[in-house]
């Protein structure tokens, strides 16, 4: 029989009813879980992420408007001493006694005002013609620059408003290389009516410093600014910027106004905030580091797992004693079910506890189980005597079938007189007849079935003279394992049939037999004329077995292997055209009746 595939139940793919509903119960409430975990999860990330972003935005704005409010100071420091005109009339009046007397405010001024401000390095006025006032008078112009190479000299020179320069080394003060940002602003010669002098103010690092360093933002967080062609003007670790130790999101900050924008580095996400002064087109930039912003995302998200895992084991604990409750009846009815497998109808009743399903179930059971129990009982009687009618039905299809070859010989040969031969063949048929009918053993030894086929092949080697000869080689582990009888009779009847007898010339019958692991194999050989494809099969069909001389023997022998051990086993032939036959037998070894 067929084996039937088993159809996979999604409901049911435990063996266990109560570990499929614990399995279910604990997969529906973790896919809960998750999704609400995820979504959870999902969420505080968004918020974190919206709140770090509006507030950094809040203080990077803020940062902005403080150095906008500088610089505006910076600024009116620089119209109060252009517009002031004691600068002017030093620089382009003739009086010198007017001008010795300004000359000396303006040197107090200056010095003053490098001296009570930190954030301010150089201050003063600088001509075309290199007349100049510096900080407190003392310092000198630098000899070796020329000043419409000064780039922020230049530019002041050439427009009315405020120049703002990057950060840069000052290098027109002689011996005073400090590095700055500078705000130079024209100062308008009243003869010509244009720019004829600069004034500059050189802006140290240290407010900047202040204002950018002196920030909310997380820990290992920092802030810089860039103009507007992306050159630093203060950057906390400038110095490894300028020597190419360190390099920093230039292009994503120009192309990034007054937004943000969110980059992968060294291992960790980094928020890169950006607001544009619309005073000086500066960038100011707020570099934060997520992990130090994720700080109360984690211990939130932390939160979500713990009670997760809670409210999981707590589901599990409530699955067990549920599925416990309504397994433990279905429990029992299994265990009893198994006994009526084994055989042990006595101990297959269930004893009934509840009113309900299972236990209407378990009283049916119970009645099913006896009414099997004597259903078997008249069943197994009733099977046992129809196999072993069939069997005898079978083998009693091939004895006519033989007897009428047999008794064909012997009339041959004593139309010939040959009256030895016809007292041989008569006892060898005597000998045959009798082992066939009158043994009711369905197995014998494989030794004496061998016999059985040699005495055959003895009539018939005397009835085919020197037509015909044989040979038989039967490994002796084998020969005291049992086999169902009369089995390779018919098989050897079909070679000298089927092959031998239409041979021209002499042929030859081998009987081999030997052990292949757990499986016995005996096989029939032929040098005969051999078979076509469509001959064989209609051999081995049912519906054309009758078609010709030995088909039914070997049809009958190849159902009753099969009958009789299994699907497994049974008869196979392998034949061609003027190559012979070759018909093999495979039964189990050590084949107990019992074991089917």
């Amino acid at each position: 029989m067929g084996n039937k595939k088993k159809k996979f139940n999604i409901l049911i793919p435990f063996r266990s009813i109560r570990t499929s509903m614990i399995f279910w119960f604990s997969l529906l409430i973790v896919i809960t879980l998750i999704i609400f975990s995820a979504t959870s999860l999902n969420y505080t990330e968004n918020t974190v992420m919206k709140n770090s972003i509006d507030y950094t935005t809040k203080l990077i704005r803020q940062l902005n408007r403080d150095i906008d409010s500088y610089i505006d100071y910076m600024e009116n420091i620089s119209d109060m001493v252009v517009n002031g005109g004691e600068v002017s009339e030093i620089l382009f009046e003739e009086d010198a006694v007017e001008k010795e007397q300004l000359y000396s405010r303006i040197i107090t001024q200056f010095n003053t005002v490098v001296e009570t401000r930190e954030d301010i390095s150089n201050i003063g006025v600088i001509t075309q013609d290199n007349q100049y006032i510096i900080n407190g008078g003392d310092d000198r112009l630098n000899e070796n620059i020329h000043l419409n190479d000064v780039d922020w000299y230049y530019r002041a020179m050439q427009t009315e408003g405020s120049v703002l320069t990057a950060s840069h080394v000052q290098q027109v003060i002689q011996n005073n290389y400090k590095w700055v940002v500078t705000l130079s602003k024209g100062i308008i010669d009243p003869n010509t009516g244009k720019n004829g002098a600069v004034f500059f103010i050189d802006l140290n690092y240290k407010l900047l410093k202040d204002l950018c360093e002196n920030n909310s933002l997380a820990k290992n967080s920092y802030v810089f600014i860039v103009d507007e062609s992306g050159k630093i003007i203060y950057h906390p670790k400038q110095q490894l910027l300028y020597s190419g130790l360190k390099v920093e999101r230039i292009e994503e900050v120009l192309a990034c106004d007054n937004s943000y924008f969110v980059i992968h580095e060294d291992g960790a996400d980094k928020l890169y905030t950006v607001q544009v002064s619309d005073k000086t087109g500066w960038r100011v930039v707020g570099v934060a580091d997520f992990s130090e912003l994720k700080k109360s995302q984690k211990e939130t998200q932390e939160l979500y797992i713990y009670t997760a895992i809670l409210i999981f084991l707590a589901a599990i604990l409530l699955a067990t004693l549920l599925a416990a409750t309504i397994t433990k009846p279905i429990k029992r009815l299994m265990d009893s079910m198994k006994e009526v497998e084994k055989g042990n109808f006595e101990k297959a009743n269930v004893v009934i506890e509840q009113d309900n399903e299972i236990g209407s179930l378990g009283n049916s059971f119970n009645i099913m189980t006896e009414k099997i129990k004597r259903l078997m009982e008249q069943n197994t009687a009733v099977q046992e005597q129809k196999r072993r009618s069939e069997l005898r039905a079978l083998r009693s299809q091939i004895n006519p079938h033989f007897l009428y070859n047999t008794l064909d010989s012997i009339i041959w040969m004593a139309e010939g007189e040959k009256n030895k031969e016809v007292v041989l063949m008569t006892a060898a048929l005597a000998r045959l007849l009798r082992q066939s009918i009158s043994n009711d053993d369905e197995r014998i030894p494989i030794e004496k079935e061998i016999e059985y086929t040699r005495s055959y092949l003895t009539i018939q080697q005397m009835r085919y003279k020197d037509k015909l000869e044989y040979e038989i080689d039967v490994d002796s582990d084998i020969q005291k394992e049992k086999i169902i009888n009369l089995i390779l009779q018919p098989l050897v009847e079909n070679a000298i049939y089927h092959g031998i007898k239409y041979k021209g010339s002499k042929g030859k019958i081998i009987i081999r037999g030997f052990g292949e692991e757990d499986k016995i194999v005996i096989q029939v050989l032929d040098n005969g004329i051999g078979m076509d494809r469509e001959t064989l099969t209609n051999i081995m069909d049912k519906s054309k077995a009758n078609e010709g001389t030995g088909g039914v023997g070997v049809y009958n022998v190849h159902t009753r292997l099969q009958l009789y051990y299994g699907e497994k086993y049974g008869l196979h032939l392998e034949s061609a055209p003027g190559e012979g036959t070759v018909a093999t037998i495979t039964i189990p070894r050590n084949f107990r009746e019992e074991s089917k």
